[in-house]
């Protein structure tokens, strides 16, 4: 109980600390309510203004969170916890279809091109003062980008996608500034964002992207930025389609304001078009960002971002102060991966594509909801989360907790497909259906 704990200070930051130090020692635990504002004030005999500047800081930076008359409570998921550490043990003999990896059959192999870049390197090294990204790079990469159909933007390189969604979030917000967010959608975004002290605003999602009428009431509660996945959405395979992509620039054309962020994951392993929010000219600030995790692999730690001028300028400045550049070696083995044509987008999507379909079609023969338009994942929703997954395992398969992936959304699993053979699924299937009961269609939502 809170009486077992008793918060101490004088000064805003104290108090703060005093809770902070409660959290980490676990004496205050996920959800526990904290003392009313005034009440605290009494008992420690402080303005209550002292005590409302500390529950402010600590709500800014995702240590607890507020909701109004209901008072403060510890966050369900402090922002120092990551939503990956929600795993499952996955015993010997049993499948792992949890994890959201490629497969290691469809990437390239990488030492040719790393063998390439250390060549070039030794011919022209990179020394202090040299532009941090690689000429070669950029120039590739604006090509892809036009070819696209994203606006024109100077390109700068991170280490991956969720490096550069943080650059970019860090430089047009502050900490309170709330952001949408796809519902269920990414769990290392809805972590970054309450660790950046940033507030999430669910959005809901269907198999064409964001709900265009839940952006609308995120925008009317005060979003200050919206991140959208192109496609391969993780966890439901979404992908915006041209007609969402329109719906979508109709509700954000009257916030030039907006701070707007694409994360173009699935650059590489999907085969449909990319239908960009961003528009030319006079749109607000927006980024767009391409990893190569899902392409060429995971450990390949290196994204591509391009947009307005004024946020490519903020990012590489601020990077210059941290670490300064991303590995110009690992720049060029992307170059000789990019123009080898080392991945073939049209073969990869296929393979992720033909499982993918395939569990989808034989969830539904067996009466199961599934969903995945794209990628390499397919959630599927179900009544009881824990108990889907602790029955899976003993099945002998680990999938991921939605709980991992959601906000506001309804339970769900989610399934990777790049483990499975074709053997793999009806006996997964099979498996789904006893530990789900028949599935339920969300009316192609999934909240």
């Amino acid at each position: 109980m809170l009486g077992e704990y008793r918060i101490e200070g004088r000064r805003a930051a104290e108090i703060a600390a005093s809770v902070e130090r409660g959290i980490g020692a676990g004496e205050l635990i996920p959800g526990q309510p904290l003392p009313p504002l005034r009440e605290l004030a009494q008992r420690l005999a402080v303005n209550p203004n002292t005590v409302a500047a500390a529950y402010r800081a600590l709500r800014d930076r995702g240590v607890i969170e507020t909701a109004g008359r209901r008072g403060s409570r510890v966050r369900a998921r402090p922002a120092s916890t990551a939503r990956e550490a929600i795993r499952v043990d996955v015993p010997p003999g049993v499948v792992d279809v949890s994890t959201g990896n490629p497969d290691p059959a469809l990437l390239p192999p990488l030492g040719e091109a790393l063998a390439a870049a250390a060549a070039d390197y030794a011919r022209r090294p990179a020394l202090y003062g040299d532009p941090a990204i690689d000429p070669e790079l950029a120039e590739s990469a604006r090509v892809a980008f036009d070819a696209d159909g994203v606006p024109g933007g100077p390109v700068a390189v991170t280490s991956g996608s969720l490096d550069a969604i943080e650059r970019v979030l860090a430089a047009h917000l502050r900490p309170g500034d709330a952001v949408a967010v796809e519902d269920p959608g990414w769990g290392s975004v809805l972590d970054l964002i309450p660790a950046l002290g940033l507030r999430a605003l669910p959005v809901a999602v269907d198999e064409d992207g964001p709900l265009p009428e839940d952006v609308e009431r995120a925008l009317a509660r005060g979003a200050r930025a919206l991140v959208v996945t192109c496609r391969a959405q993780n966890p439901t395979g979404a992908a915006v389609t041209a007609r969402r992509a329109d719906a979508l620039r109709a509700v954000l054309a009257p916030h030039p304001e907006l701070l707007l962020i694409e994360d173009d994951h699935g650059h590489g392993i999907v085969d449909l078009p990319l239908n960009p929010l961003a528009g030319d000219g006079g749109s607000g600030p927006w980024a767009l960002v391409r990893s190569t995790a899902k392409a060429y692999g995971p450990d390949l730690r290196l994204a591509v971002l391009t947009g307005d001028p004024v946020t490519v300028d903020r990012v590489r400045g601020r990077q210059r102060l941290g670490p300064g550049w991303v590995s110009h070696l690992l720049q060029r083995a992307v170059v000789h991966l990019w123009r080898a044509g080392a991945v073939d987008p049209r073969v990869v999507a296929a393979a992720y594509g033909a499982r993918r379909d395939a569990l989808v079609r034989a969830l539904g023969e067996r009466g199961i909801t599934a969903y995945g338009r794209s990628g390499m994942n397919v959630w599927v929703p179900v009544p009881d989360e824990t108990g889907a997954v602790a029955r899976l395992l003993q099945a002998g398969w680990a999938v991921a907790p939605g709980a991992r992936f959601r906000l506001a959304s309804q339970p769900g699993v989610r399934v990777t497909v790049s483990p499975l053979s074709a053997d793999g699924i009806g006996p997964v299937a099979d498996a789904l259906a006893s530990a789900t009961g028949p599935g339920r269609a969300l009316s192609g939502r999934y909240d």
